[in-house]
């Protein structure tokens, strides 16, 4: 796949902007608040502060997260650049998002509003020991981006546009995703999009499809994701039927790697052999690695490599992405 190497910047992404609250619980406290283990639920404040009063005694960290915006975080710390589409309010999380996303080297143009009086978006990440993370998330004024927030003259200047499926439950970024993959199809910008999670494949199935099959150059998803769009338990056949609808997808299956299906082909690319800490992000990493070497001339298969070697060290680490400057260290041996 060829993209414009004459723009100036990787990637357009468009995503919810929230605030990531991280804690580390035990499965009694997933359970206690009627929790699907490993999901995402969604929450009015109310409802969140509930879970946030039971971690009062915890130390709690805080990361400018959103599954797009952890990937685009991943593709700036690949040496990479990006400006990244989110809504966020006039208060301190605000405040805390815009900084953090413009100190990890990626643009944040967005104003930040105040005519709402809903809050900044935020997400309790709850991390079990066996790795596995359940998000408690209040969208607050993230579902407010508005259309008119999709600049022509921003994605003019990248090679690929980017998309997350969260954005689809609020018509307000539904409509900024659909003008987001107008605008790439128009411009001759590489669009991708990732299904984000399997409850919004089974809530949106036809949506996405037509998404899929019109718009998409790119498509990300997870085995699991793959099969609820297909309708079919056989992996090897979802892959295929993807495939059919898209030039290129790429199905992670955890630590057996990724499925990467090019005009139709499908081939395994490996993962890396890593011991899982904290499993949240790495679905993200993955794909700024992909979007990356894609943005870079990499062939698919040279842009998993790198995607499954990012996803492999944000689940030995704590939280949704590495720390500043880790990605050098490590791929140095550090």
């Amino acid at each position: 796949m060829t993209v414009d190497s004459t723009r100036k910047h990787d990637v357009f992404g468009v995503g919810n902007a929230l605030v990531d609250i991280l804690a580390n619980v035990d499965d009694r406290f997933v359970g206690q608040f009627g929790l699907h283990k490993g999901s995402m639920a969604l929450m009015d404040s109310k409802a969140q502060a509930q879970v946030l009063e039971h971690l009062e005694l915890q130390n709690l960290k805080l990361a400018s997260g959103g599954s797009a915006a952890n990937t685009m975080v991943a593709i700036a710390q690949s040496g990479g650049s990006g400006i990244y589409a989110g809504k966020v309010a006039h208060d301190t999380y605000g405040e805390f998002y815009r900084k953090d996303m413009q100190n990890a080297g990626i643009g944040f143009p967005v104003e930040m509003a105040s005519e709402t009086g809903l809050p900044t978006g935020t997400c309790v990440v709850l991390t079990t020991p066996d790795a596995e993370r359940t998000m408690c998330t209040h969208l607050g004024i993230s579902t407010s981006l508005h259309e008119s927030e999709i600049h022509r003259d921003q994605i003019a200047q990248c090679k690929l546009s980017y998309v997350e499926g969260y954005l689809w439950d609020a018509p307000g970024p539904r409509a900024a995703c659909r003008k987001t993959f107008e605008l790439s199809n128009e411009l001759g910008v590489r669009a991708a999009f990732t299904f984000s999670d399997a409850f919004l494949v089974d809530r949106f199935p036809e949506e996405f499809r037509d998404i899929v099959t019109r718009h998409c150059d790119i498509v990300f998803c997870n085995a699991d994701e793959a099969r609820r769009f297909c309708k079919n338990e056989n992996l090897e056949e979802c892959a295929a039927e993807l495939g059919s609808l898209a030039d290129l997808v790429f199905i992670t299956d955890s630590a057996r790697g990724c499925v990467v299906v090019e005009q139709g082909a499908a081939s395994l690319v490996a993962g890396f052999a890593v011991q899982a800490v904290d499993t949240v992000g790495a679905g993200d990493a993955f794909a700024g690695g992909v979007l990356y070497g894609l943005a870079r001339g990499q062939s698919p298969q040279e842009a998993a490599r790198w995607g499954n070697w990012l996803a492999s060290a944000v689940v030995a680490t704590v939280g949704p992405r590495l720390p500043a400057g880790a990605v050098a260290a490590l791929a140095n041996g550090g």
